[in-house]
């Protein structure tokens, strides 16, 4: 009942300031709060879908507790989801993501749950828990600067994995996983990014000592490989975090200042 009472507030909320989703667009180092509109508008109809994803009862309550930090249903909302997507979830966890993302797509839509090869010893076990409780959740192994997927897709999602795929363990060529998303894509398709913000002029300098990435640098690669970069949703920065400390320390952990970017290849 309270996870019901909570996702209705969230749909006031949304229906009120995000029917015309609330973004961020950085020009010459500023941050300019702005609406999207056109395509990007959010219609009542889908801030009802991602009120009743959030709602869902077969979320884990582990997952439900954190969602005052993580925003799920606006989240979902500058993701600009729809029923019949076929998304890519990279390196999907326990699934936090993956179980609002196979709600809203529906069953005409597909979620695929991609675990790096590197990785699937370990994480393949709960990406197979999330297969066998929605339908439309296919699990993917692969190499993540060639992965592949069985139809072209509407979005690929990583959340707060991207800046993992620079640490020298992983073996990933970024450049080529970057290209990689852009040729799985439809031409129109989105690519959003949730990342722990570094220090501005880090780059990449404290992915594995912080687990931090700076968003700028981040945006750049990206951008490398031909997307179009259409804003940030501020949903959950922390100005108060100054990105000194690991993203694991108690001080900061769940709080952390985070980006969250959307890009679009062009078509």
């Amino acid at each position: 009942m309270i996870g019901r009472l909570a996702a209705s507030a969230t749909v006031l909320a949304l229906s009120a300031g995000l029917s015309a989703c609330i973004i961020v667009s950085s020009e010459s180092g500023s941050r300019n709060v702005i609406s999207s509109g056109g395509s990007g508008t959010t219609t009542p109809s889908y801030v009802s879908l991602y009120s009743d994803a959030v709602a869902d009862p077969k979320r884990p309550a582990e997952e439900v507790a954190r969602d005052p930090l993580r925003h799920p249903a606006e989240i979902l909302a500058f993701a600009q989801l729809a029923p019949g997507d076929k998304v890519a979830d990279i390196r999907p966890g326990a699934g936090y993501f993956t179980r609002l993302f196979s709600d809203v797509v529906g069953p005409t839509g597909r979620v695929y749950a991609f675990v790096p090869e590197l990785t699937m010893a370990r994480e393949n076990p709960a990406a197979d828990l999330l297969v066998a409780a929605y339908p439309n959740v296919t699990r993917v192994n692969g190499l993540l600067d060639s992965m592949t997927y069985a139809e072209p897709l509407d979005m690929v999602f990583m959340s707060q994995e991207y800046h993992d795929f620079h640490i020298p363990g992983f073996d990933t060529d970024v450049a080529r996983m970057n290209a990689a998303v852009f040729a799985a894509l439809k031409p129109g398709g989105r690519y959003v990014v949730i990342d722990h913000q570094a220090a501005p002029g880090a780059g990449i300098s404290v992915v594995q000592t912080l687990h931090r990435i700076e968003g700028d640098y981040l945006k750049r690669e990206v951008e490398a490989a031909g997307f179009v970069y259409e804003g940030e949703s501020a949903v959950v920065a922390n100005p108060a975090d100054d990105h000194s400390l690991n993203v694991f320390d108690d001080k900061i952990r769940g709080r952390t200042d985070q980006f969250v970017y959307r890009f679009r290849k062009p078509g």
